[in-house]
């Protein structure tokens, strides 16, 4: 099976700085498998999700990502997008005077210049996108993320995942600050947006997602770098059990700043 997405021997640091952030990563995701990457605070985990996505911010130093068997590196946001990449991202921002069904109406249209559905077909699709997350219609006219709550910014960028239906659908602390109803909602339309030809990287702290969302693979990321990977069970034990498991196998001690 071909890789949809490799990453090999990973470094990268903030352009400004000296530090590497990303420390050598190394991960294969074949088409249509969802894995998780868990880690405590302050381990990198959503800097690859932004190197991996091409945030100017960040600057790779070494290795490389390849994409469906193509390095990506020497391409933009909006290039990466265009081959299927989607990022959601765990802190969206606020966007006056532009209205969430323009923008969203906009992304279909950059990512899918080809498809010739009308406006009106693009509208409909978009409004039962909303319903089926429990968004009221009159959400679509407000402006992007200006005051949503927490739930509803988690929820508009999985309706973007909805729509665009990208290859490479990477979730970046999609379950941060949701109850557990709204945790239900967006994991059950995760489900069920969910393909066979899409593949997902969900970067989480905690297990509860993955009770609605089984991965096939979960990585343990440490200070820059996947240091244990296993199954749904790995998952559950460092909710039960913290680290210490990693610290226990693999004599990693996890500073303070991590945890």
């Amino acid at each position: 099976m071909s890789a949809l997405l490799e990453i090999r021997d990973l470094k990268a640091k903030v352009a400004e700085e000296d530090i590497d952030i990303l420390k050598g990563v190394n991960l294969v995701i074949n088409k249509g498998e969802i894995h998780a990457i868990m880690g405590p605070n302050g381990s990198g985990k959503s800097t690859l999700s932004h190197v991996i996505m091409g945030n100017p911010r960040y600057k790779v130093t070494s290795g490389d990502i390849l994409f469906e068997g193509q390095s990506i590196l020497g391409l933009s946001p909006d290039e990466r997008a265009k081959l299927g990449i989607f990022l959601s991202f765990q802190i969206p921002e606020e966007v006056e005077g532009i209205k969430m069904r323009q923008f969203l109406i906009s992304s279909f249209r950059n990512v899918n210049p080809d498809d010739k559905v009308t406006v009106l077909n693009l509208n409909k699709k978009i409004s039962e996108l909303a319903k089926g997350l429990d968004l009221n219609t009159d959400f679509l006219e407000r402006y992007i993320n200006v005051g949503f709550s927490g739930g509803e910014k988690k929820k508009s960028e999985i309706l973007q995942m909805g729509l665009l239906h990208p290859k490479l659908c990477i979730l970046d602390e999609i379950d941060s600050g949701l109850d557990i109803d709204a945790l239900r909602i967006v994991a059950e339309n995760i489900n069920k947006f969910k393909t066979d030809d899409m593949s997902i990287l969900l970067i989480t702290h905690y297990q509860r997602i993955l009770n609605y969302i089984v991965p096939d693979f979960v990585h343990v990321y440490i200070d820059g770098r996947i240091v244990m990977t296993g199954n749904e069970d790995l998952a559950q034990e460092i909710e039960n059990n913290g680290y210490s498991i990693v610290e226990k196998e693999l004599g990693i001690t996890i500073s303070e700043s991590e945890e």
